[in-house]
């Protein structure tokens, strides 16, 4: 069955040139021009990916965004005009997978839904790989990840990053490095991405974010895993 896109944007020809290259990689479109038309498709369609924009009449994208990450760890992708270090800053904080600005190459778009697809629905390995770091656990077949027992929600991006992490604790990884394992391709990216995807990360599996047990800052470097033994 064709994964279901929801694409909203206000603008006409954006929903008409976006949703024909996504309806050409065999995806199933629901679009729609402003935000409460697009949180009600979302609760009422379940679609496997959310492309939104910001600035919509009714209800702004990262209203829209804030009530999806309540209910769901869907694959979020900004596609906007705002090109401010800060809104992109709001937006992943917010929870999003990826945020693009206008103009941009609707085959790159393309490409980066099937890419997150891929990260967030893949094929599961032939052999069931499970992580254990003292409290936290990480299935890569499940996509499940527990916490002193209890599950958490982790967007796409999010579990990219805990996973790579998570095995081969003690590896220091660049940002650039987390950035490709997250991305699945080599696109050409905005590194404080991974800033803000290890902050949601922290503040989910960490007693304290500010004085982490398991995700380290290697300063002038990136990110490791502290070991089970240091």
């Amino acid at each position: 069955m064709a994964r279901k896109i929801l694409v909203a944007d206000d603008e006409q020809h954006i929903l008409d040139t976006v949703g024909a290259y996504l309806r050409q990689e065999g995806f199933q479109v629901l679009a729609v021009r402003n935000g409460r038309d697009a949180l009600f498709t979302f609760r009422h369609e379940k679609p496997d990916l959310v492309i939104l924009d910001v600035m919509m009449p009714e209800m702004d994208g990262w209203s829209v965004a804030r009530q999806i990450r309540k209910e769901s760890d869907v694959p979020l992708l900004f596609l906007t005009a705002r090109v401010d270090e800060t809104d992109q800053l709001i937006g992943l904080e917010i929870g999003a997978d990826e945020y693009m600005t206008k103009p941009f190459s609707p085959r790159l778009v393309a490409a980066r839904v099937r890419a997150l697809l891929r990260r967030a629905y893949g094929e599961l390995a032939s052999e069931a790989t499970v992580w254990r770091l003292r409290e936290v656990e990480v299935n890569a077949d499940t996509r499940i990840v527990t916490v002193r027992g209890q599950r958490i929600d982790l967007t796409p991006s999010e579990f990219g990053i805990m996973q790579a992490l998570i095995a081969r604790p003690g590896r220091v990884f660049t940002r650039m490095e987390l950035l490709d394992h997250i991305q699945g391709e080599a696109y050409a990216a905005y590194e404080r991405t991974v800033d803000v995807h290890v902050k949601n990360v922290r503040a989910k599996i960490e007693v304290d974010a500010r004085n982490p047990e398991y995700i380290e800052t290697v300063y002038g470097v990136g990110y490791r895993m502290r070991p089970e033994h240091e």
